[in-house]
């Protein structure tokens, strides 16, 4: 048989192709290839197609892509429409050239042997090239082609008009791209019922030629009964199928839809196989997703390291959430090992995104040490530009840049300014406000005015502004002397975990101050803030256990408080060590 299609090649190339074609259809892809071959030195442009299609596919040959676009390039060049259509679609895709140069350039097979079948650029220049000529013989997917690349190629080949009159003459043609590229062209140029209708039919056209973006589109269309009636079941019915295709946003939004039981029941295993799939296909939002599961507890066990991970792919894609997440996993060391300078790289690359949280977040960094100045100049930029909009929580961060110096000069005249019309909304921005008219920074002191604004910032439940507030009630200072209230106020800062107020808890128990003297109460408070590393409390409890000022007695508990208090630099202590020296020596 072989001999019989080695005669006939060399007899009639037309013969051979069409024999050719006969053994293909049979499956004796082999034998078609030689005869294929055959036809096509001859210069017969389908054979020379049908060639690069088996090179391109592995029919009957080992794959070769570099073989393939050159025999394409042959059938293209001698005008055969299909060819150039395909030809065109390998590159856009970036697969129409190797490293090595253009293969379509009448090379010898031998010639690739040895060069590496990458993924290259788009070459949209040749890429329009050859679907304009594809297009104007009439091939519906050369249509279809060139008007995607006049909708989503470079700007300077862009002329959505003319790709609209294109995908018209390709879906006219019934082409699955042309109906899909059409029914978005029409979408983008505003709909009414009837153009709804359409655009419905077209992408149902295109779904039933499998095609899973127009199934995922005609599933959206269903969901919210545009253009066709509404039916959440045949929606469900249609995402699952294009998320079985392979479409990532499809197995995003099936994956999601199964956790919440949009469609029928929850299933939350099956959906998060389902969005698994979409994030190790490369969707971000979809690894996001993932990492959100591991770290909030849903129908996944907590697992901060997997989440990390998860969140990691999703950032290095570009998602602003995802980096900020990572950023505040290497800051509190939750899954990964803490560090500071990576949670600032990433809340860095979240922040540039324009991200507000992640500003406030790197803000917040920055104004600790961390960071370069190049960072803290950024920041401060941000959130002037946010503040001169209105945005109160800018205004606040803006503020303490300039009262600090971060990333700006420091200013505290313009600081008192900013912080004044946070005040308006922001709670900590009225302690802090509170707390310059105290001590006369950027503005003249006004005690009366300061106790004001830290009474509104306690109000809103700030634990510093509380223990300020209390402070000003037990000295009476800008107001009523009220060591009743300032007690209340000690004890809701100390229950936030506040080791000041613990602290002034444990002074106004030890007598003195219009208050019952309690001194085991002023012992467990002063404990309560040592315990916290409060110096002054270290000082006290360590004098309390010495002297056994609340019933208890232990020398060596307060020689270790009060050698605690001296490495803090309360120089107070030092007396009462050397006492307790000179007691020990005696």
């Amino acid at each position: 048989m072989a001999v019989v299609n080695r005669l006939i090649g060399l007899a009639s190339p037309a013969a051979a192709l069409r024999r050719g074609i006969r053994l293909s259809e049979q499956g004796r892809l082999p034998e078609a290839f030689g005869l294929f071959t055959a036809a096509a030195r001859a210069g017969i442009a389908d054979a020379e197609y049908r060639v690069a299609r088996c090179y391109l596919e592995g029919s009957g040959v080992p794959p070769s892509r570099a073989e393939g676009v050159r025999w394409l390039h042959r059938a293209a060049t001698h005008g055969y429409a299909e060819a150039q259509a395909l030809l065109s679609a390998l590159c856009v895709n970036g697969l129409g050239t190797l490293a090595s140069g253009n293969p379509a350039e009448g090379k010898s097979h031998a010639d690739h042997l040895f060069t590496t079948e990458s993924k290259g650029d788009p070459d949209f220049n040749t890429a329009i090239k050859w679907a304009r000529q594809a297009a104007k013989a009439g091939s519906p997917k050369g249509q279809a082609l060139l008007a995607y690349i006049l909708t989503c190629g470079p700007d300077s080949m862009r002329d959505v008009d003319e790709a609209h009159r294109w995908y018209a003459l390709s879906a006219a043609r019934g082409c699955p791209e042309g109906c899909l590229g059409y029914a978005l062209s029409l979408a983008r140029q505003g709909t009414n019922a009837k153009v709804r209708k359409e655009i419905a039919e077209l992408l149902r056209a295109a779904a039933k030629a499998g095609l899973p973006t127009a199934i995922y589109l005609l599933a959206a269309l269903t969901e919210h009964g545009v253009g066709v009636a509404r039916d959440l079941s045949a929606a469900g019915r249609l995402y699952r199928d294009a998320a079985e295709k392979g479409l990532r946003s499809a197995q995003l939004h099936w994956g999601v839809a199964l956790f919440e039981g949009r469609y029928g029941e929850k299933d939350p295993i099956e959906g998060e196989s389902w969005v698994r799939r979409a994030a190790l296909a490369g969707d971000p939002e979809a690894a996001a997703f993932i990492g959100n599961l591991y770290v909030r507890h849903g129908p996944l066990p907590a697992n901060y390291s997997e989440a990390a991970g998860w969140y990691r792919r999703a950032a290095e894609a570009g998602h602003a959430a995802a980096a900020r997440a990572l950023g505040s996993l290497y800051l509190t060391g939750a899954g990964v090992v803490r560090d500071p300078a990576e949670a600032t790289r990433w809340l860095r690359i979240s922040a540039d995104s324009g991200d507000p949280a992640s500003q406030a977040d790197l803000a917040n960094l920055l104004l600790e040490g961390a960071g370069t100045p190049d960072d803290r100049a950024k920041v401060a930029s941000w959130f002037e530009q946010a503040a001169v909009s209105g945005d109160l929580v800018a205004a606040f961060n803006f503020g303490l840049c300039l009262a600090k110096g971060v990333g700006i000069e420091r200013d505290e005249q313009q600081a008192t300014h900013w912080l004044r019309r946070a005040a308006d909304g922001v709670a900590d921005a009225q302690y802090i406000y509170g707390r310059m008219l105290a001590d006369g920074r950027g503005v003249a002191p006004d005690l009366r005015e300061a106790r004001a604004w830290f009474a509104r910032a306690a109000d809103a439940d700030v634990a510093d502004a509380q223990v300020a507030l209390a402070e000003m009630m037990v000295n009476g200072r800008g107001g009523a002397f009220d060591p009743a209230a300032a007690l209340v106020l000690f004890e809701k800062a100390a229950a936030k975990g506040h080791s000041g107020a613990m602290f002034a808890l444990g002074a106004l128990h030890c007598g003195g101050h219009d208050l019952p003297e309690d001194r085991q109460v002023a012992q467990r408070w002063f404990r309560a803030a040592a315990e916290r590393g409060h110096g002054q409390a270290q000082l006290m409890l360590g004098r309390y256990l010495v002297g056994g000022l609340a019933g208890q007695w232990n020398p060596a508990e307060g020689r270790l408080w009060l050698e605690r208090a001296a490495a803090q630099g309360i120089s107070d202590a030092e007396p009462d060590l050397a006492a307790l020296t000179s007691s020990a020596s005696v």
